[in-house]
């Protein structure tokens, strides 16, 4: 298989458009929250995006936590992106429909899809999923790490499913075609949420439960009905994929292969959970990571295995060449072409179709 992407669908379900070596972006990285308007989308960020052939991001936007009015920073944030798409017309273009990927490959253009890491911007007003859904939010991911008004998160203790107010905010995501993402989920917010919904729901950046027993991986059973009811699992770059923590791009190759095998090869893509514009200083970066994960770990924001030891991202599977060298992997595992060229983008975009339309 040739490994230059061109003329492919390349999504990755959730990543960060930014330059992380910025002076701007590496000092937000030391804090509780980096914010849309903290990013350094300059020349490099935007040429190692066309160089690494990605066709469209998910991109993180709005309240996940911290010390923010959710709704009305929120609203910020989708101005922010709105600003930047703007600024930069000619190299992003922002995604509202699954038509909208295929323009964005053929124009070559980087798709940036409007996603949410945590309802928790809802508040109690369901009829606000509209008003997201008319900015162009594509994605709504439920719930962070913790529990918020709709359901619990990984690390919420209490494990105590999707509330009542969570059906009614499953039930506005799907009247709007918004993707409903599971991905933080603990394990029966998820399951029900799945049950709930009347469209597919998909986890866009995960591991496999199965295969390293943390909170913020899935079960089997999630996996499976995820993909039963025809939903997306993207993989994330993530040090949970290996107990140690320090997980290696075979690692990642383990748990796609692993999803493949639970979910079927048609619902099982990528989310890398990262950057496509490496970190060029490890050093440097380990410094800061250590300030970091206290500070998320003070705020009960973190997961199990996020340590200050840890990178938060595959060490040899990041860059411009991180998606080429994931299919080179995937292929020598003796997957297909067109298996490698679902699970690069294929999948997600099949998906995007049945939430989204054309």
């Amino acid at each position: 298989m040739s490994h230059d992407l061109t003329g492919g669908i390349v999504v990755n379900a959730l990543g960060v458009l930014d330059n992380p070596n910025a002076v701007a972006s590496a000092s937000a990285s030391a804090g509780l929250v980096q914010t849309s308007d903290q990013l350094t989308i300059d020349a490099r960020t935007l040429a190692d995006a066309h160089a690494s052939g990605v066709t469209a991001i998910n991109v993180t936007l709005g309240y996940t936590m911290g010390d923010f009015p959710p709704y009305e920073h929120t609203l910020r944030e989708l101005d922010t992106w709105d600003a930047i798409i703007r600024t930069h017309h000619d190299d992003l273009t922002h995604i509202r429909t699954a038509r909208d990927i295929a323009e964005a490959a053929r124009r070559s253009r980087i798709g940036i899809i409007y996603g949410f890491q945590n309802a928790a911007a809802v508040e109690d007003r369901p009829e606000r999923v509209a008003t997201f859904a008319e900015r162009g939010v594509g994605v709504i991911q439920l719930t962070y790490n913790q529990a918020n008004q709709v359901g619990d998160g990984c690390m919420a203790p209490g494990n105590r499913g999707l509330t009542p107010l969570g059906h009614e905010v499953v039930e506005r995501l799907n009247e709007h075609r918004v993707m409903v993402d599971l991905s933080h989920s603990g394990e029966r917010t998820c399951l029900e949420a799945a049950r709930a919904s009347r469209q597919p729901v998909s986890i866009n950046h995960t591991g496999c439960r199965a295969l390293v027993d943390l909170p913020r991986n899935k079960t089997d059973e999630e996996l499976r009905l995820v993909a039963s009811q025809g939903g997306f699992v993207g993989i994330y770059f993530m040090p949970f994929l290996d107990a140690s923590g320090h997980a290696r791009a075979e690692d990642v190759v383990e748990h796609i292969a692993h999803a493949v095998n639970v979910c079927g090869e048609d619902h099982v893509g990528i989310g890398t959970d990262g950057t496509i514009t490496a970190i060029d200083d490890l050093d440097a970066y380990r410094d800061r990571l250590a300030e970091q994960v206290a500070r998320r770990r003070a705020a009960g924001a973190s997961a199990a295995g996020e340590r200050s030891d840890t990178f938060p991202f595959v060490v040899d599977l990041r860059g411009v060449d991180q998606f080429r060298e994931l299919a080179r992997l995937l292929e020598r595992r003796g997957y297909s072409t067109a298996r490698i060229e679902k699970i690069l983008g294929r999948n997600f975009y099949t998906y995007a179709k049945a939430v989204w339309g054309s």
